[in-house]
């Protein structure tokens, strides 16, 4: 065995090593290098115009007494509070809507499917018109039942929300996909026993669907955290991060710095403090995850 190992390797190594240059060049130029690149260069002033100057840790001390940061920290803070959770309940039931056998079942998937695929530019367009104070569709529902609708891009009150809303309407169809799996994958012997216990859907699916979906669960819910924290598209299309700071969010406030300021020793330190989040709320569901297998 150990022989013919060697001669596959011998025979074919050379090869294999040309064929996967192109992947492994890739990943040092387009991932590697930026990563350490960027983590030498949030220890520098930069401008992109005048020489890199050494500061140390002085960016990273600047930013918690940057009130901008704090703002922009607490926003995104609040936008995972809201967004994940309630994303992760309406694609379960989503999941489970779509899991039964009626006619055109395929339609229906596709079509809660679909704005995941589509393009941010064309759903920040639909949702513009839709959240427009004067002739959107939103206020012109609320007027029908004597509501008189904010104007909810540039009202400070509103704006987080109507992002909030806009985003886990997009992401909808990816988590139900993900939990639509996860529950095709349930035996169906465990239901057919419920059903010979005389238990209703609600109790199958507290009893059962939930219980048995926790590995699936928690994949999307760690997925949905990462996801809300890299947050920019929608909040960088709808709102531009006003009114106010009102919707500026952690990446869109890097954005500015790095690409509108010039701060690219204070932008690459934002994002590393970024970095640092993700990865503590990400090791936080890994312990408790795993306590609870145990």
């Amino acid at each position: 065995m150990k022989q013919k190992l060697k001669t596959l390797l011998h025979r074919d190594g050379p090869w294999a090593f040309i064929l996967l240059l192109p992947s492994i060049l890739g990943f040092f130029i387009f991932v590697l290098f930026p990563v350490v690149a960027s983590f030498l260069i949030s220890f520098t002033s930069w401008d992109l115009l005048t020489p890199i100057k050494w500061v140390g840790f002085e960016n990273y001390l600047n930013l918690f007494k940057d009130e901008t940061f704090i703002k922009v920290l607490w926003n995104t803070l609040y936008f995972t509070a809201v967004t994940v959770p309630i994303g992760i309940i309406i694609s379960l039931f989503l999941a489970v809507a779509l899991n039964q056998k009626i006619r055109f079942i395929k339609f229906y998937r596709a079509a809660y499917f679909l704005p995941v695929i589509s393009s941010m530019v064309a759903v920040a367009v639909i949702w513009q018109w839709i959240y427009n104070p004067e002739y959107g569709l939103l206020n012109f529902i609320l007027g029908l039942f004597g509501i008189d609708g904010p104007s909810w891009l540039s009202d400070a009150k509103w704006a987080m929300p109507a992002v909030m809303i806009t985003s886990i309407w997009k992401g909808l169809g990816f988590n139900m996909l993900i939990f639509l799996a996860g529950i095709q994958g349930i035996s169906e012997s465990y239901y057919e026993a419920a059903d010979i216990d005389g238990a209703t859907w609600f109790k199958k699916f507290i009893h059962i669907t939930v219980p048995l979906l926790r590995p699936t669960t928690f994949f999307v819910t760690v997925m949905a955290i990462i996801g809300s924290f890299q947050v920019f598209d929608a909040v960088f299309l709808l709102t531009q991060g006003g009114p106010a700071r009102s919707t500026s969010v952690l990446v869109h406030y890097l954005y500015q710095n790095g690409f509108e300021y010039f701060q690219m020793g204070y932008a690459s330190a934002m994002a590393y403090i970024l970095f640092f989040l993700v990865l503590a709320f990400t090791l936080i569901q890994f312990t408790l995850q795993k306590r609870r297998e145990e």
